[in-house]
C-alpha cells in the first residue's frame, strides 16, 4: 500500500474531507470511507481465505460500533478473523483465553497494596483496549462472562466502586464452538444480547479449501496463525471517524418502521418462544447503515435491513421445544419471518 495513502488513515479525519468537484454526496466523507472500508477488507483476506460474508460482517460490526459473536466449529478461521482484524488496526490488541478456572479480576483488572509506598494502585486488566479478543468465551463460568456486561455496553470498568472509562473505539470479538457441551458454559441472554450480531462461520468451499491447503502447507512445516502479510492501515482516530461517517446513513422512517415490525413480529410468530427486545430493532438500523456504507449509499434500503436481520436477531430470538424437535434452525423460522414481513416499497 502506497506509504501516502496509510499515513492519511493515521489522522483524525478521513482524507479528502472536501466533496470533490461536482460531487452531489450529502456526506462528504463517504467515498474516502468507502474506500477505506474496502482496502480493510482486502487486507484481512490476504490471512482469510474466502469467508467474504463473514469478513464484511465483521466490519459493518466495527463500523457500527458493535461488539460481534463468532460461532463455528474447530479450524474455520474464527481466531483469525479477529487478529487479522486487530493486524489492520494501529491501536490497542488484548486476546483472552476464556477456561473454566478464569477470575473476573482476571478480565477486568483488580487492587494491589504498595508496601513501599504503603497506598493502593489500579493493575488493569486485558480489558483496557481497543480491540479485545475474546476467545471461547464459553468456556468460562457465567460469574466471569457477566464480567463483561458492563464494559461490553457502557464502555467502562468499575473496580473497587470507582469507574474507569475505555478509550475509543472499543470492540469485543468473541468465539465459541458449538459442538462441544462438556466444560462449557452457555453465554446469559444480557450478554448475547449485547453482541450486536452473531456470525456463523460456515464450511469453506471446495475451492478456498484447497487454496487454504496451498497456502498453509506451502514451504512451511506448522499450521500457525500467519498475519504476518496483513499491513496496518488505520489507527483508533480513523476508526472512529469511519464511524461517524457510518452514523450519518440516512435512514427514512419507512425503514425504522420496517425494522420495528421485523422485531416486533419475532415476539409472537410460530415457532419462536421469545422474540427480540427493542435492542433488535436498533441494531437492525445500525448494522444496516453499516451495509449501505459498504456499498457506497448515504441511505439505508429495505434489502440492507433484510441481509442485517439474520446475523442480528439469530440470537435474540428462542425456539418453541416443538421447533427444535422438528430440527428446525432460529435461521430457518427468521427467514420465513423476513419473507412474511412486507417491506417498504418508496
Amino acid at each position: 500500500m502506497n506509504d501516502n495513502i496509510k499515513d492519511n488513515f493515521n489522522h483524525n479525519e478521513l482524507p479528502g474531507m472536501a466533496p470533490a468537484e461536482g460531487q452531489t454526496s450529502g456526506i462528504p466523507m463517504l467515498p474516502k470511507a468507502v474506500e477505506a472500508v474496502r482496502r480493510l477488507q482486502q487486507e484481512i483476506q490476504r490471512a482469510v481465505i474466502g469467508q467474504e460474508t463473514v469478513v464484511r460482517q465483521l466490519l459493518a460490526c466495527c463500523l457500527a460500533g458493535g461488539h460481534v459473536l463468532f460461532e463455528g466449529v474447530p479450524g474455520l478461521g474464527k481466531t483469525l478473523l479477529g487478529k487479522a482484524l486487530a493486524k489492520t488496526f494501529d491501536g490497542e490488541f488484548s486476546r483472552i483465553q476464556f477456561t473454566p478456572d478464569l477470575m473476573p479480576a482476571d478480565v477486568m483488572g483488580h487492587t494491589v497494596f504498595n508496601m513501599k509506598e504503603q497506598t493502593f494502585s489500579v493493575r488493569q486488566g486485558p480489558v483496557f483496549t481497543n480491540l479485545l479478543l475474546a476467545d471461547e468465551i464459553n468456556r468460562a463460568p457465567a460469574k466471569t462472562q457477566s464480567a463483561l456486561l458492563e464494559v461490553m455496553q457502557e464502555r467502562q470498568v468499575t473496580i473497587e466502586g470507582k469507574s474507569y472509562p475505555l478509550q475509543a473505539p472499543f470492540m469485543v470479538i468473541a468465539t465459541q464452538n458449538p459442538l462441544e457441551n462438556e466444560g462449557t458454559y452457555p453465554l446469559p441472554e444480557a450478554q448475547l444480547d449485547r453482541f450486536l450480531i452473531k456470525v456463523q462461520v460456515e464450511y469453506p468451499s471446495e475451492a478456498e479449501e484447497a487454496a487454504m491447503l496451498r497456502l498453509i502447507t506451502q514451504g512451511k512445516s506448522g499450521e500457525g496463525l500467519d498475519v504476518s502479510q496483513v499491513q496496518t492501515l488505520i489507527n483508533s482516530a480513523g476508526v472512529c471517524a469511519l464511524q461517524q461517517v457510518c452514523a450519518q446513513i440516512r435512514v427514512d422512517d419507512a425503514i425504522l418502521q420496517y425494522a420495528v415490525r421485523l422485531v416486533r413480529a419475532t415476539r409472537d410468530f410460530p415457532g419462536l418462544a421469545v422474540g427480540a427486545g427493542p435492542r433488535g430493532a436498533i441494531a437492525l438500523v445500525r448494522i444496516a447503515r453499516a451495509l449501505a456504507l459498504m456499498q457506497g449509499r448515504e441511505y439505508v434500503t429495505p434489502d440492507d435491513v433484510k441481509q442485517a436481520s439474520l446475523p442480528v436477531l439469530r440470537h435474540r430470538v428462542a425456539l418453541t421445544p416443538d421447533s427444535e424437535l422438528d430440527g428446525l434452525r432460529s435461521d430457518d423460522i427468521l427467514r420465513n419471518l423476513v419473507e412474511q414481513i412486507p417491506a417498504p416499497r418508496t
